[in-house]
């Protein structure tokens, strides 16, 4: 049942028939009363290809569009993802890693967050390493990397230009997040990488009626809070190339916030 969990969690078809799937009514079939495991699943399938479809924000969706049909040399050959990227991982996960948004090279190529960019070439040998994920390296959507109590998403589905989406798409995202947030129940810590996402997550909070200031929670690396419905939130500095390359955030720091996130989910 768990190895089902996982490929669930991390496979994930092409944009095309995802968005044709979402549009797309199941005819009413009697059958057995459904499993908690089919309902959750269902759920998952549900929220991705709600995400897979979104077209709320005109700018990325045009931008992430023309990124797919000019791509970059290296990958002249590859067709681009080029949709908004849906979160992936374990179902059942106890720790929810939150990005700021897919590389315009990375996800928005490949359609899985943190895959076949600098940020995850550092991000997944330490969650290999942790036990959070069953390869150190990612590369594509169908390499079979899968994640063990982890989830990852990003506060932003589409690649802005300069990594640097406006207020009003984070607010068009938003319920994406909830939506996700809301099919994990068993997370326990949740990870943002960098301060937009550490912002995200506060805005998701705050709407939910979880908090009732942002200003309460302050972003830095190695940050820690408990929120009132007893969730741990912790903060890392994103692990860009920016960051990693000017050693503002270097290997040993990025392991230490995910061991303690392990140590706080009750995972050994």
């Amino acid at each position: 049942m768990y190895s089902i969990y996982l490929t669930r969690g991390t496979f994930l078809p092409s944009p095309a028939s995802i968005v044709k799937a979402s549009a797309t009514k199941s005819s009413a079939v009697k059958s057995p009363a459904p499993s908690l495991l089919s309902i959750g699943l269902a759920d998952h399938d549900r929220i991705r290809a709600e995400i897979v479809a979104c077209e709320r924000c005109t700018r990325l969706r045009t931008y992430c569009t023309g990124i797919g049909e000019t791509r970059r040399r290296a990958y002249q050959d590859q067709q681009y993802w080029a949709r908004p990227v849906p979160g992936f991982g374990d179902p059942r996960a106890r720790v929810l890693i939150l990005g700021l948004a897919p590389g315009a090279h990375g996800a928005n190529r490949t359609g899985r967050p943190f895959t076949g960019d600098g940020s995850g070439d550092f991000m997944y040998p330490v969650l290999h390493e942790l036990g959070f994920a069953t390869k150190d390296r990612a590369i594509s959507r169908d390499d079979g990397l899968r994640l063990r109590k982890a989830w990852i998403a990003s506060v932003v589905r589409c690649a802005p230009p300069g990594d640097k989406p406006t207020p009003q798409e984070i607010r068009n995202c938003a319920s994406h997040l909830a939506a996700e947030i809301a099919a994990l129940p068993d997370v326990r810590v949740v990870v943002c990488l960098g301060k937009i996402a550490w912002d995200g997550y506060l805005a998701h909070l705050l709407a939910a009626g979880i908090i009732a200031r942002r200003s309460d929670y302050t972003f830095g690396h190695a940050a820690e809070y408990r929120l009132p419905h007893g969730i741990h939130l912790l903060g890392s500095y994103h692990p860009s190339l920016r960051n990693t390359n000017t050693g503002k955030l270097n290997r040993a720091m990025f392991a230490r916030v995910f061991a303690h996130a392990r140590e706080l989910a009750g995972l050994k």
